[in-house]
C-alpha cells in the first residue's frame, strides 16, 4: 500500500525479492498545468511488473476488504499510502502491516514527517521500520536508521534520501520479522512529536516571522505545498532563496541583493534566487528584477 514517489524504491525493492499478489494506491489525480488525469507512481510500476492494482477512494468502499482476503496475502507493507488503516485490514495477515515510516520516531508521527524535520531546523531525521496499530505512527518499531539533513537539503531530496534508506532497511528487516528473531518495541510516547498535514495556504511567507524560519520554509515546502508571497497584488512562488543576515531591510521592506530581489523579516533578508511570477515559468531572480522595475519603488 503506497502512493507517492516514497513508496516507489520500496516497491520496486519488494517485487525483486517478493512475491507482490497486490498493489492499493490513490485513485488517478489531475496534475500540472493542464490538469491531466495522473495515476501514483507506484501504480505504472506495479502495471509493468504484472501486478494488481486497486485504487479505493476509501478502504471502507464495498469490495475492498474482500479483494485483500482473496490476495491471501502473509503480510502487508505500507509506505506513504495517506490513508487510515481498520482494525479488520490491520489484523488481516499473519505479520500484520509493516510500515515504513519517513522519520526517526517518536519524533514526526504523521502526515508530513518530512517537511516538519526541516522546518524545526533538525539535524537529523531517519527511516523506521514499524508495525501499524490503531493510533497515527504509534506502533512498535523493528529498526530505524538516522539520516543527517544537510544545508541544501529540500523536501524533494531529502525524501528521495529516506526511500532509498527506508528500502534498504525494509529488506534488511523483513527476514527477521518473518523468522520471528526480530521483536518490534514500543515507542517512547513522552518524546513523542507530531507532523500535521500540510495545505496550500501554509506556503505563505510571513515577513513578520524571522528570515531563518522562513528560509526553512522555502526548504520545507519545495516541490508541495510551495511556498509564495503577494506583491502588489499578484502571487509569486519561491524555489529557492538564500539567507542574507547584514541587511538594512527592515521586515517586508523590498530591496535587492547581489542583483537580486529581496525582502526584510526580522533578523535578516529574503534573497530570492529562483521565482515564478503568476502565469509564468521558473525564473532565475536577477531575470525577474530586471523585468519588474516596480519591486523597487518604494
Amino acid at each position: 500500500m503506497g502512493s507517492p514517489e516514497f513508496a516507489l524504491p520500496v516497491l520496486m525493492s519488494l517485487m525483486e525479492r517478493y512475491q507482490v499478489v497486490g498493489v492499493v494506491t490513490q485513485p488517478d489525480r489531475p496534475a500540472g498545468r493542464g490538469r491531466v488525469l495522473t495515476p501514483p507512481p507506484v501504480k505504472a510500476a506495479a502495471l509493468a511488473h504484472g501486478v494488481p492494482v486497486i485504487q479505493p477512494e476509501k478502504m471502507r468502499e464495498p469490495g475492498v476488504f474482500e479483494q485483500l482476503v482473496d490476495w491471501q496475502a502473509d503480510a502487508i507493507v505500507v509506505a506513504a499510502f495517506g490513508q487510515i488503516l481498520r482494525k479488520n485490514v490491520l489484523d488481516l495477515t499473519e505479520f500484520g502491516c509493516i510500515n515504513v515510516h519517513a522519520s526517526y520516531l517518536p519524533r514526526w508521527r504523521g502526515a508530513a514527517p518530512i517537511q516538519a524535520a526541516i522546518l524545526s531546523g533538525d539535524e537529523f531525521t531517519g527511516v523506521s521500520i514499524m508495525k501499524l496499530d490503531s493510533g497515527i505512527d504509534t506502533g512498535p518499531v523493528f529498526a530505524q536508521r538516522k539520516v543527517p539533513i544537510l544545508e541544501n537539503d529540500t523536501a524533494e531530496t531529502l525524501e528521495m534520501k529516506l526511500s532509498r534508506e527506508g528500502s534498504k532497511l525494509l529488506l534488511e528487516t523483513l527476514p527477521e520479522i518473518f523468522s520471528g528473531r526480530l521483536v518490534p518495541q514500543p515507542q517512547d510516547d513522552t518524546r513523542a512529536t507530531y507532523a500535521a498535514m500540510l495545505h496550500k495556504e501554509d506556503g505563505l511567507l510571513d515577513f513578520s516571522k524571522p528570515a531563518s524560519e522562513l528560509a526553512l520554509k522555502i526548504r520545507a515546502f519545495y516541490d508541495w505545498p510551495g511556498a509564495f508571497l503577494w506583491v502588489d497584488g499578484r502571487k509569486i512562488k519561491v524555489r529557492k532563496a538564500k539567507l542574507d543576515l547584514k541587511t538594512s531591510l527592515k521586515p517586508g521592506e523590498r530591496g535587492q541583493v547581489d542583483g537580486y530581489p529581496a525582502i526584510g523579516a526580522i533578523g535578516g533578508a529574503l534573497v530570492f534566487i529562483e521565482l515564478q511570477p503568476a502565469g509564468r515559468n521558473w525564473m532565475n531572480g536577477r531575470d525577474f528584477l530586471r523585468g519588474n522595475p516596480g519591486w523597487l519603488v518604494k
